[in-house]
């Protein structure tokens, strides 16, 4: 098995609760989303668009793509509503001290 590598993406400071941001972490556009007392971390990708998600609706643990209204739950990934069919990529989060990492 091989162990997670977990690498600092932005400061608990920059994501208030109920914001979001676009952070580059390994070449990987990723959005780290501050919703329902958690910190979330999914690819800034919608899985049936292929558009960016930065843009889209964030409330109570979904995100939703501004293209065509897919919601997203950011802990699974998984769709909730048409037309997305697929699941978004999620990451592990951890905090150190006031530094959120991102498991890659």
């Amino acid at each position: 098995m091989t162990e997670k590598t977990f690498v600092a993406a932005a400061r608990l400071e920059d994501v208030p609760p109920g914001t979001k941001i676009v952070v580059e972490v390994n070449g990987i556009s990723m959005l780290i989303c501050n919703t329902l007392d958690r910190i979330f971390a999914v690819r800034n990708l919608c899985s049936h668009a292929y558009e960016t998600l930065e843009c889209g609706r964030m409330r109570n643990g979904w995100i939703s793509c501004p293209v065509h209204g897919a919601r997203f739950d950011l802990e699974t990934g998984a769709p909730i509503n048409p037309p997305a069919t697929m699941a978004i990529d999620t990451y592990e989060v951890r905090i150190s001290g006031e530094t959120i990492e991102v498991a890659v």
